[in-house]
């Protein structure tokens, strides 16, 4: 892997343990020496499973899936797995886990922060999984991710969006569905990962809260989630809520949500608007039920039916059963050049069809 992979700029670290394992000293000198050997510009780690572990390689990596984070043992000591398996989220879970899905990886990340011993963190993990039929959540995947299985990103994927700089993108994520009903009680804590400096909340045209980041909880992250308890404003009546977003006393970002319980629109979103008719270029295209602002509703579980034309094929159930509001087929392209055209039906809301131009295959003709 050393000799294939060494030119790949993502990798900033070799493993040269067997993961999770315990010690084996003359064993990992010499798989320490020989990464070494193979490529001396990066560092070497390995996950083992003992904290008081040996440490003969350049960085100390260690899973830790508890909170509090084990304090740093070595200077340079990795956090290479946390949450994942101690706190497995569906798209579809009840407000309460959602938001604490939310929390918990901010925790961490804040944990991390407010230590210069820590080298950093590794969430498990970006994206659900498949998996066996012991470690899966009665259908063989892992519910761990903070995007699900298609990459669509759940409310705890939010968190790591808001922690860029407000220059690069201006992040305003709830991680919470408008319902009132959703929860044990009536709705009442709003968390929402953001990187603006201010939040005001309406319900309707009622002007509800003015909110700060909770940098008293997150006291080490440069973006700290907001969290407000919006209880008391649903006296008032229910209705939609809008979050506005503010930097330097300026408005810069406003997200509404609908308060009406209503199935309006059907998307489909192709990532790609051109392929190569080469007969492996491929795109994803994500369906999604949402309300009339465009938020998923998370309990629209319809069966999509899709048709297809022209240089392509479906890769994916047809009809396509939404999961927590969503799901994803793949586009595949046939030899040749043309148009695709994606033909997606809801029983009720209708039909959507999206182009994908392919392009001819340069490389085919030069051969």
């Amino acid at each position: 892997m050393v000799r294939r992979d060494w030119n790949h700029p993502s990798i900033i670290l070799w493993g040269v343990r067997i993961n999770e394992s315990g010690d084996n000293h003359d064993f990992y000198m010499k798989t320490n020496a020989l990464a070494h050997s193979l490529d001396d510009s990066r560092p070497t780690g390995g996950v083992r499973n003992r904290y008081g572990s040996e440490r003969l390689e350049d960085v100390f990596t260690m899973n830790d899936f508890g909170f509090p984070l084990r304090p740093p043992n070595h200077p340079l000591y990795l956090n290479t797995e946390f949450n994942g398996h101690m706190y497995p989220t569906k798209r579809n879970d009840n407000v309460e886990r959602l938001r604490e899905h939310t929390h918990r990886h901010a925790r961490v990340h804040n944990q991390l922060a407010s230590d210069d011993k820590y080298a950093g963190g590794l969430g498990w993990c970006a994206f659900d999984y498949n998996t066996h039929d012991y470690f899966g959540s009665g259908d063989r995947i892992c519910y761990h991710g903070v995007s699900d299985i298609f990459r669509i990103p759940k409310p705890a994927a939010g968190f790591y969006k808001s922690q860029c700089d407000p220059s690069e993108e201006i992040v305003l994520e709830p991680a919470f569905d408008w319902a009132r009903g959703d929860e044990n009680q009536t709705f009442t804590d709003a968390l929402v990962c953001s990187n603006c400096e201010k939040l005001k909340f309406y319900i309707g045209e009622r002007f509800i809260a003015e909110v700060e980041p909770d940098r008293k909880t997150y006291d080490h992250l440069k973006y700290a989630p907001f969290v407000t308890n919006l209880r008391a404003g649903i006296g008032g009546g229910w209705d939609d809520l809008r979050i506005e977003g503010y930097i330097d006393g300026k408005k810069v970002i406003e997200r509404k949500m609908s308060a009406k319980g209503v199935d309006r629109q059907l998307l489909v979103e192709p990532d790609d608007r051109e392929l190569i008719g080469d007969g492996i270029d491929m795109t994803r295209v994500v369906l999604k039920v949402v309300d009339e602002f465009c938020n998923v509703r998370p309990f629209s579980n319809a069966a999509i039916a899709l048709s297809v034309q022209g240089q392509g094929e479906i890769v994916g159930d047809n009809p396509f059963a939404l999961f927590g509001g969503v799901g994803a087929v793949w586009i595949k392209t046939k030899m040749g050049a043309g148009v695709i055209r994606l033909m997606a039906t809801h029983e009720t809301l209708g039909s959507k069809t999206v182009a994908i131009g392919v392009k001819p295959d340069r490389a085919a003709n030069v051969l």
